[in-house]
């Protein structure tokens, strides 16, 4: 059993056990998704089998869902050392991105200010605001992320009268830079913007604290570096903000039905953010996750870690000679991003997935291959890919030596 006291050794192996998804191969991509823990899978499948076998239509099944999605708040609002009343229960990342950039109240000719290394899910909503009330989307070069004052000084040149919405990530995907923040954060406020952070790769993988970026707004998923199912994420909003963002759908939790005196208010707290019923078995998915990180791995332990096997992982590769180091080591978290010169990244992916079995990603548009270092990584076995990864730098595909095969000789 996993328990914040065990000594390290003994502690990676409890928790690859509990990890078993570790035991199929190098684990590097939870910037996709993590690895699920086996107290996650049964207690879902669990509450799943009992919703066929009992139903789901008694009143005290419906008290427990409530319940449920209180503890998955609130397990949230720990990670993101926060109010529980700051945070509604999303879908996903896109799912809180498109909440609260649509939530915005925007005028005719107002303008949006994102970065070119945006995921989707963050550029999506803005894009479809363009499309569907014509907002301008600006979107500004800062490089691979890791220069501040790059990155400052773009945004200082775009944050113009007219700017209602500045969107950004923590860490991008695509690069592994930790952005500054909290300096983009003071820059748009100072000229009236509201500032939505995209989470994907931050939260569960480095300490966040929210009121300390100085961001208004902030999504994240379930299924990424806080290791829960897939379909399930979070919005944080900042009290002070709460009201600039207005429901875009509307549902059970967004007003408040009963309210003695004065009913059909909208919730006081980011439940308004809600707009329906969420999947049960997930709801208690995630919140177990979490409360699995938090109780049991200890996430001062998990951000150690992880940060450690990265920037060792980070300092390994850059080392090699022609591989480049496209993460900036010095704003990194947990995503690594590199090439191999003369190798195209999906050869290079299924090399290592061939020899190393390692469970990888590149980046589109370009020939990057990106790790997820996490704290379920042990060092032997990161130091066996970065030896095929020299051994890949050594050559080409055309004169990269076979993998050596093993011959099976049948009876008789």
């Amino acid at each position: 059993m996993v328990s914040p006291f065990l000594p390290d050794d003994a502690k990676v192996a409890a928790v690859r056990e509990a990890l078993p998804s570790t035991g199929a191969g190098v684990y590097l991509n939870a910037g996709t998704s993590g690895p699920l823990p086996r107290e996650t899978a049964k207690a879902m499948a669990d509450l799943a089998d009992y919703e066929l076998t009992v139903g789901r239509a008694a009143y005290d099944y419906y008290l427990a869902a409530l319940e449920r999605m209180a503890e998955a708040r609130a397990a949230v609002a720990a990670i993101l050392s926060t109010d529980v009343g700051t945070v509604a229960l999303t879908h996903s990342t896109a799912h809180g991105m498109n909440i609260a950039s649509s939530g915005l109240d925007w005028q005719p000719g107002e303008r949006a200010v994102t970065t070119n290394r945006e995921h989707a899910g963050g550029l999506g909503p803005l894009l479809a605001l363009r499309d569907a009330r014509g907002v301008s989307v600006d979107i500004v070069d800062i490089g691979t992320g890791g220069d501040d004052e790059r990155t400052l000084a773009a945004f200082d040149a775009a944050i113009v009268p007219g700017t209602r919405l500045v969107s950004l990530s923590h860490v991008t995907w695509s690069t592994g830079a930790v952005l500054p923040v909290r300096a983009i954060a003071d820059l748009a406020h100072s000229r009236g913007a509201f500032v939505l952070v995209d989470g994907a790769q931050a939260a569960g993988a480095i300490p966040v604290d929210v009121a300390a970026l100085g961001a208004d707004a902030y999504a994240l998923p379930a299924q990424k570096w806080l290791l829960g199912p897939e379909g399930m994420g979070a919005l944080w909003v900042a009290a002070a903000s709460l009201e600039r963002v207005r429901p875009t759908f509307a549902g059970y939790f967004t007003y408040d039905m009963l309210a003695p005196g004065a009913p059909y208010q909208p919730f006081p707290d980011a439940r308004r953010l809600e707009s329906g019923p969420l999947h049960q078995p997930s709801v208690l998915g995630f919140g177990r996750s979490v409360g699995w990180l938090a109780m049991y791995v200890g996430l001062d332990w998990v951000y150690e870690r992880a940060s450690r096997l990265a920037r060792r992982t980070a300092d390994a590769l850059a080392a090699i000679p022609r591989v480049h180091l496209v993460t900036p080591p010095d704003r990194m978290a947990s995503l690594i991003t590199f090439g191999i010169d003369g190798w195209p990244a999906e050869a290079a992916l299924d090399e290592l997935g061939r020899r190393t079995f390692a469970i990888a990603r590149t980046v589109p548009d370009t020939d990057w291959l990106r790790f997820s270092v996490g704290f379920w990584n042990t060092e032997p076995e990161l130091d066996r890919v970065l030896r095929t990864v020299e051994e890949l730098a050594r050559h080409t595909p055309d004169t990269l030596p076979p993998r050596p095969s093993l011959t099976i000789l049948g009876e008789g």
